[in-house]
């Protein structure tokens, strides 16, 4: 299989799926004998409890009935003899239970052999036993304790020093068994060792052969990328591989050939910029003389708004002279208007108190008529009374006379009156028709006022509108003066790209194709502009606050630092060239 159309996800997940599939083995494998063990283990030792279990307890049995039958044979008490009559028949009968259990169980030829031995020694103790007890029931006790001394008590001894053997050999079969486990627990972890190092080895080799299999298109992709960085890209890149490193490769021959295309056209790039350069110097320099004209203009037409501006000055001064003058004719005129209301409203007052003065008179002369008749009916009362009333004819004569004087008084009173009201009235007519004349004149005086009072902001917004000509004249010149600096700039701008375009062609020259360095044309610099400077216009003396301030021509910025020209790179250090490239 060719490992080289493998992606390098597959060989890692080849070289992973490996490793686990050997560690699951391994892990499987361990786990069964593990299991293995652990349940022989447990048989072994439950079968070895039960048996040890069975043994204590048949040796236990025997050793009781033993003292029994001794004691029952030996002793001349029939109590005593009553006592175990029935006893030792039932434990002979459990020990015959347990011995064919134990003999049931699973044993090694040497507890066999040990077993079957103490089951010959058993029939001897029973015969003995049999036979001393037929002596007992004979009555003769000197018989039965003589078979128990001479048979009985050494078979038993016999017998019960066998079933020792058989225990003690149980228990060393048991402890037998343990050490077999636990060597066996032993194996099995030496295996899992054994196991793990050729898991370790396996992993070991694959992690090496896959480092091999990474690292040598690595290094031929490392050797493409610094020769391309050391400015060679006419070498032959392969692209044979279908893994990620092969597209790394196609990659790099691709960036190879579009740098190829790259390289040439700047290549040819820098000659058209070479010969814009000198076309921006050129007009640059036209650009420079027009605005040098187009600032002695702005400065003589600044010079003839300040004039303006101190002539519409001027202009407003006078305006809002004469409307401080209009408004005090419009204050006086009001005042005048006031002292003739204030004569209208004496004048009513007079009229109305010579109305007043003439009702009077009028009741004055009613009440001398009213007299005139009362003294005219005294009279002629006084007549009809003779001489009595001769007296107060006389005081009524009297009376009469004076209230005629006081009628006629009061006539005369009230011609004057009324002549003096009638001329009261057309003197109060002419003093309103004047107080009507004077409201127009302060209504002519207001209107003068207020025209005054628009021909003065009129003024105002004049004057403060050519300010702003002014001022917009003066920015214009900063503004002038400002692009003459920045074509000065652009002329040095223009130079230093000139300068960029020549390094920039010494630079592309370091590059290789197809075997053939790329030549450099050396262009001749552009003549540089003469710099611009223009005058500040003159301020104006009048009105110091519209002064223009000529504004410095802003600092030509310094020109790029020039680039130094690219060789080829040590191998150590091709990224960092590259990236400077």
């Amino acid at each position: 299989m060719n490992t080289n159309n493998l992606t390098v996800g597959a060989r890692l997940w080849i070289a992973v799926t490996g490793v686990i599939v050997l560690l699951l083995l391994t892990l499987i494998t361990s786990t069964q004998r593990s299991t293995a063990l652990t349940g022989d283990q447990d048989r072994v030792a439950e079968a070895q409890i039960v048996k040890v279990g069975e043994v204590a307890r048949w040796v236990g049995l025997i050793q009781t009935n033993v003292t029994r039958v001794t004691a029952a044979l030996v002793s001349t008490d029939p109590a005593v003899d009553s006592l175990y009559k029935e006893a030792i028949p039932a434990t002979i009968q459990e020990i015959s239970a347990v011995q064919k259990r134990i003999e049931a169980l699973e044993m090694t030829p040497e507890s066999r052999a040990v077993f079957n031995r103490i089951g010959e020694e058993r029939k001897v103790v029973l015969a003995s036993l049999a036979k001393a007890r037929e002596l007992k029931k004979a009555e003769d006790q000197a018989g039965a304790t003589a078979e128990a001394n001479a048979v009985f008590l050494p078979a038993s001894a016999k017998y019960l020093k066998s079933l020792d053997e058989f225990a003690a050999l149980q228990v060393n079969e048991f402890d037998g068994v343990q050490v077999g486990f636990v060597q066996q627990r032993q194996s099995n972890a030496n295996f899992a060792r054994v196991m793990v190092a050729a898991l370790i080895a396996v992993l070991l080799a694959g992690t090496w052969f896959l480092i091999q299999l990474i690292r040598k298109p690595l290094r031929d992709a490392i050797t493409v990328a610094k020769t391309i960085a050391s400015g060679d890209l006419s070498a032959k890149v392969d692209v044979s591989r279908g893994d990620e490193f092969g597209e790394m490769m196609r990659a790099l021959s691709h960036m190879q050939e579009q740098l190829v295309r790259l390289v040439a056209d700047v290549r040819h790039g820098t000659d058209s910029i070479t010969t814009a350069s000198e076309e921006i110097a050129v007009g640059n320099q036209d650009l420079a003389n027009r605005t040098e004209q187009t600032a002695s203009n702005l400065e003589k037409t600044a010079s003839s708004m300040e004039e303006l501006t101190a002539t519409v000055k001027q202009s407003a001064d006078s305006a809002r002279q004469a409307n401080q003058l209009a408004g005090s004719a419009a204050q006086v005129a009001q005042r005048g208007g006031s002292v003739v209301s204030q004569v209208v409203s004496t004048m009513e007052e007079i009229n109305i108190s010579s109305r007043k003065i003439s009702d009077i008179i009028s009741v004055i002369d009613g009440i001398a008529f009213q007299t005139n008749i009362l003294a005219l009916n005294a009279a002629v009362e006084a007549a009809r009374a003779g001489e009595q009333g001769r007296g107060f004819a006389v005081v009524a004569s009297e009376v009469r006379s004076l209230a005629g004087r006081s009628a006629e008084a009061a006539k005369e009173i009230k011609l004057l009156i009324n002549t003096s009201v009638d001329k009261v009235q057309g003197g109060t007519a002419l003093v309103a028709q004047a107080g009507e004349t004077m409201t127009e004149i302060v209504t002519s005086v207001q209107r003068v006022t207020d025209i005054m009072g628009e021909i003065t902001a009129a003024t105002s917004e004049q004057a403060l509108g050519i300010a702003q000509v002014n001022t917009a004249v003066n920015e214009l010149d900063q503004m002038t003066q400002q692009n003459a600096a920045l074509v000065e700039q652009s002329a040095a701008a223009a130079s230093s790209m000139k300068d960029q375009a020549h390094r920039l062609a010494e630079v592309v020259s370091a590059f290789k194709l197809d075997g053939q360095s790329m030549q450099v044309r050396h262009v001749a610099a552009a003549p540089k502009p003469k710099a611009i400077t223009t005058s500040a216009p003159k301020a104006m003396a009048t009105k110091p606050a519209l002064a223009r301030k000529p504004m410095a021509a802003l600092p030509a910025k310094a020109t790029a630092p020039a680039a130094k020209p690219v060789v080829a790179a040590k191998a150590s250090q091709g990224d960092d060239d590259w990236e400077t490239f």
